[in-house]
């Protein structure tokens, strides 16, 4: 058992849309990723994520509105739930998702990653 500094976690990596586990948990994980621009619109079709904002200020582009979410706030966004995350500036998110989530959800593009590290 080992806690976890999620401030240092964070100053591990500078890059943006590629999430890092953090800790694994009954089938899910704990990935952090920075976020900088606007992500691409997509779906999970069986997974539920949860998008805790650590720092900066999150826009969620849900299909008839955008919701900010801010430093110590969270949004869950549901499976089948069209989204597109958008960050102004750098922010930092912490996420809770099963261990299967893509991050691109149903959509191939060139943000896609299948391969996540720990750290």
């Amino acid at each position: 058992m080992q806690k976890v500094n999620i401030k240092e976690k964070f100053s591990l990596f500078a890059d943006h849309w590629h999430p890092r586990i953090a800790g694994e948990l009954n089938g899910q994980h704990v990935k952090l990723v920075k976020l900088k621009g606007p992500f691409i619109w997509h779906q999970h079709e069986n997974e539920d994520e949860l998008f805790l904002v650590i720092s900066g200020i999150l826009k969620m582009e849900l299909e008839e509105q955008t919701i900010e979410i801010l430093p110590g706030e969270f949004i869950i966004i549901p499976k089948g739930t069209l989204h597109r995350p958008v960050a102004d500036d750098e922010v930092e998110v912490l996420l809770f998702e099963p261990a299967s989530t893509i991050n691109t959800g149903d959509q191939n593009s060139g943000l896609r990653q299948d391969q996540l590290q720990k750290i």
